[in-house]
Parts: structure tokens; C-alpha cells; sequence
């Protein structure tokens, strides 16, 4: 058989996937400009700014030493730390390798070919994965506001949808759904439909605006809810997530997840960050003052953006692709979001105020703006 022939065989709904893109790593725009590794500004990812807390560096420096063995495959520390935060039973709790395994586990528990997913506009692109990954079918609602229209996202549930996506804060926007909404949904929907609530983004919130979400878990046997570590707790690079659900999810989700999914370092990295108060709170501020930096900017260089609730912004520059290369030459890293059907915005995050800095010299330099303003633009732009 030849390899075509064997590829050919293959499903159609597999080889029609665009495989997902992420940002583009330091290193390789060091190696294709030639440029200084350390010199190089990346906001495309959405990483914490302050790297991995100190906490958790020790506690991968105590786990080392028994790398030699496997993990602990049901992470019974981790999930201890989890049902404690959030007041659940452990059996309520699905750990995951990133939130993105536990996003394409609740689609492998819920869909199949001829079954349906509903989610929103220019979300997050691994619903559209999970999805397409097991030929099931996408109704994709349109957005509104450049965020989720519940109402039309109800409305698109039919006798075939089994699962309904939604994120708040929502990645690539920035946008936020407020708890009456979220719960007047959860109390419309069929209970035969999965909603997986994704909230990546959710500890960057201004407490005022925080949601009990694990009540909701409690009232509604249908519920889940995905998390991550990967940003404002700042462990990207070890891939650690989790899911929150009644005990007949969380068994469905564990029949599907693969042995040994969060490694040993990761459970140990994260079980000392999710008592490292302090780092969190350091995270919250230096996003929050980030957020003002980058938003009176743009405010200032008169681009239109989406007001952010995560860690990022998104900003409408025109030709977005030209404007991201500049940048990439002028060492800057951002997100073209091209691929979210935006094809004139940028999502940058989030970074230090030096980061910021960078890049918004780079964008105007892009945009032939000046920058920074002089005193006497920057008092008309007050006045106006």
C-alpha cells in the first residue's frame, strides 16, 4: 500500500483540519532576523510576565530527584489542593495536560459523527479542533459585539447538540459575560447538553466581577468547568489544567484521559502555586496596571479595541499582517488573529510596563504615528 493510499484512508473531517498555530517562539524569530534572543519582546501567547513563581521552582527542584519513576496518575496531592480551593470532592476534579486536553476530553465524552457543538464567533480555535477531530458537526454562532450572543447560542441548540462551549473572558476578544446572563442560559438549556464553561482567563478578573461557577456545578448535573494554571498562576510551560464537574462527568472524563497525562513535575509545580497567594496577587496587579497602559495608548493613537477582562487586548490596526511584521522586525512579538476571521486586529498581551513599552513604540512606528505624543496632543486628546 502506497503512503498516499494509506493517508487517502484516512477520515475526511481528519485531513480537512488546519492544525493549530501558536505563537511564534523566541527563538525562531532570533534565528530567521538575526536577532538577539534577549532583545526580543514576546506578548503573543499570553504568558505571565513575572515567569514561574518561586514556590513552584522549589517544588520542582523536591520532585526531581524521583523523575526515574512515573507520576502519580490520579495526582491525589494536586487534586487534594483542588477540592480544597474550591470546596468539592476529589472525584469532582479532572486533571488535565493544559485546559486544552480537558477541552478535547469533553468532546471525546460527548460527541461523535451526527451529534453537534455549539460555540460562539471568534472563540477560542480548540473548539473548533475538538470538534472537527471527531467529525462531529460546528454551529457556530456569530458574535455579537465581538463577544458571545447567548441568546443566539440557545437558540442554535437543536435536537443534536450535545456540548456548548463557552469561554469568559473570551480568547482572541477579550470580551466578559456577566454571572445573571451565564446563569439565565444554564437555566434554559436542555439537560442532555454539555456546557463547558471555560474560564482560563477568569483569575485575572476584578473581584467585584468574579462568579461562583462551581455553584452552578452543583446545581446543574450538565455543567462543567475548565481551568488553567498556565496563566496568571505562570506555569505555561509545564501544561496544567483542570475540569470541575459532578462525579458522572468527571468518570466519563477519566475514562478518556491518558495515564500519566500531568507529569511529575507539573503536579508538584502546581500544588505549591495554588497556595502562592502572593504571586497571585502580584499577577493581578501587574495585569491590571498593564491593561491602563496599553488601552490609554491605543486610546491615544486613536485605535479601535476591545475593553479586556483577561490578560490581553485586542486592537484593530488595518493590514494587520503588514503591521505584524514590522513589529517582528523591530523585535516584537504579538498574535495576528487572522485565523479568528480578524483579519485587521492584533492580540497583544499583556506584558512588564518596560514590555509594554517596546511594543507600543514599535506599533507607532509601524503605524507612522508619533510616539510619544507631544504635550500639546496629548492635552487636546484630554480636552476632546
Amino acid at each position: 500500500m502506497s503512503a498516499s493510499l494509506i493517508l487517502e484512508q484516512s477520515p475526511d473531517y481528519v485531513r480537512a483540519i488546519t492544525p493549530y498555530r501558536a505563537g511564534k517562539p523566541i527563538e525562531e524569530l532570533a534565528r530567521e532576523y538575526g536577532l538577539n534572543p534577549q532583545a526580543i519582546v514576546k506578548l503573543a501567547s499570553n504568558e505571565n510576565p513575572l515567569g514561574i513563581p518561586a514556590s513552584a521552582v522549589a517544588a520542582m527542584q523536591a520532585a526531581a530527584c524521583d523523575l526515574g519513576r512515573y507520576p502519580d496518575a490520579n495526582g491525589f496531592a494536586l487534586k487534594a489542593a483542588l477540592a480544597k480551593k474550591h470546596q468539592v470532592p476529589q472525584d469532582w476534579i479532572t486533571l488535565g495536560n493544559g485546559s486544552n486536553d480537558i477541552l478535547e476530553m469533553a468532546a471525546r465524552a460527548f460527541l461523535q459523527p451526527g451529534l453537534a457543538a455549539v460555540y460562539a464567533q471568534h472563540s477560542f480555535a480548540v473548539y473548533a479542533l475538538a470538534t472537527q477531530a471527531i467529525g462531529a458537526r460546528h454551529q457556530v454562532v456569530p458574535a455579537k459585539d465581538l463577544g458571545h450572543d447567548l441568546e443566539a447560542m440557545i437558540e442554535a441548540v437543536d435536537p443534536d447538540t450535545r456540548i456548548l462551549f463557552i469561554a469568559n473572558p473570551n480568547n482572541p476578544t477579550g470580551t466578559f459575560l456577566t454571572a445573571d446572563r451565564i446563569e439565565a442560559a444554564l437555566a434554559r438549556l436542555p439537560a442532555r447538553v454539555a456546557v463547558v464553561l471555560d474560564e482560563a482567563y477568569t483569575d485575572y478578573l476584578p473581584p467585584e466581577l468574579r462568579m461562583d461557577s462551581v455553584a452552578w456545578v452543583r446545581r446543574y448535573p450538565n455543567v462543567l468547568v475548565s481551568r488553567t494554571l498556565s496563566k496568571a498562576y505562570g506555569l505555561a510551560g509545564l501544561r496544567i489544567g483542570y475540569a470541575i464537574a459532578q462525579e458522572g462527568i468527571t468518570d466519563l472524563m477519566n475514562r478518556l484521559r491518558q495515564p500519566f497525562n500531568v507529569n511529575s513535575l507539573a503536579l508538584a509545580a502546581a500544588t505549591a502555586a495554588l497556595d502562592d497567594e502572593a504571586f497571585l496577587a502580584k499577577s493581578f496587579a501587574i495585569n491590571q496596571q498593564g491593561l491602563v497602559q496599553l488601552q490609554s495608548a491605543f486610546r491615544l493613537m486613536n485605535l479601535p479595541f476591545v475593553p479586556s477582562y483577561a490578560n490581553f487586548v485586542l486592537v484593530k490596526v488595518g493590514d494587520a499582517a503588514t503591521v505584524y511584521e514590522s513589529l517582528l522586525r523591530s523585535a516584537v512579538i504579538v498574535r495576528p488573529v487572522t485565523n479568528y476571521g480578524l483579519a485587521q486586529w492584533l492580540r497583544v498581551s499583556v506584558g512588564l510596563p518596560q514590555e509594554n513599552d517596546a511594543f507600543l513604540k514599535a506599533l507607532a512606528n509601524a503605524l507612522d504615528i508619533e510616539w510619544p505624543l507631544p504635550a500639546a496632543r496629548l492635552q487636546q486628546q484630554a480636552s476632546a
